[in-house]
């Protein structure tokens, strides 16, 4: 699926080709690769020099959504704004380029990830966004609305490579790379407890919830990346769990 990831196992050393890109193989035979937002129907699987699989991508029809209120600032950012944000940029892009070759790390995909936090979902990858009117790029995250300050844990076990209290667009901004170029961001975050070079745990904490950066409101937009492919953290992660009943108000005084 458009958003999805594939993984498999081979014999370590064999040669994985996914259409053009050369995949990489861990040291056990673990291989993953995903599809990108508007990934074409068709793929072609190149396992060895012999094997050749099709792989049919299903295609997905995306919710446009539009949001008012987003400070002006931050849709069309002033000059004085722009070397900022070119460097907040080379900061990212930087964080998300490392290689950090931990197959265990990569394998949790297998068994799948957990949710950073619980509540409503109130955005989904893929949609396209307008802000006060203005056509925006791609939403590539899930939202998840609840109140600042609500804890943000680890959806699975990786290194910190970005830690920022205050960038531009995203406001409180961690990266997690679980290995071989397959990352998680957390973005809008009112504090950021986790630093560079922490190793957390699956569920370790990360921050809190905010509303900082180009955001309306408090929430967690939960991004995932392969390589340069924007992947959906929801094909990795069971359904939102369902919030109990309030309790009922007891009559007695």
């Amino acid at each position: 699926m458009e958003g999805g990831l594939i993984w498999a196992k081979v014999a370590p050393g064999t040669s994985v080709q996914l259409d053009d890109q050369q995949l990489t193989v861990t040291p056990n035979g673990y291989v993953v690769a995903a599809f990108h937002r508007d990934a074409p129907a068709n793929s072609l699987l190149r396992v060895g020099a012999d094997c050749e699989y099709p792989v049919s991508v299903a295609q997905r029809e995306y919710r446009i959504s539009r949001v008012e209120g987003v400070p002006q600032r931050t849709v069309t950012p002033p000059k004085e704004q722009l070397e900022r944000i070119r460097r907040e940029r080379q900061l990212v892009a930087a964080a998300k380029a490392q290689v950090i070759e931990r197959p265990d790390w990569l394998m949790q995909i297998d068994g799948g990830f957990v949710w950073p936090v619980q509540g409503r979902i109130s955005g989904v990858y893929g949609s396209q966004r307008f802000y006060n009117g203005k056509p925006g790029s791609p939403h590539y995250g899930v939202d998840v609305a609840v109140p600042t300050g609500t804890p943000i844990y680890a959806p699975a076990a990786g290194r910190v490579t970005l830690a920022e209290p205050d960038l531009f667009y995203s406001g409180g901004t961690v990266i997690l790379d679980h290995g071989y170029g397959l990352s998680s961001s957390f973005l809008h975050m009112s504090e950021v407890s986790a630093k560079v070079g922490d190793e957390l745990a699956i569920g370790d904490l990360i921050g809190a919830v905010g509303a900082t950066g180009r955001a309306t409101g408090p929430h967690l937009d939960w991004r995932m990346s392969w390589r340069d492919r924007r992947v959906d953290p929801q094909r990795l992660v069971p359904p939102m769990p369902k919030a109990a009943p309030a309790p009922e108000k007891s009559t007695q005084e």
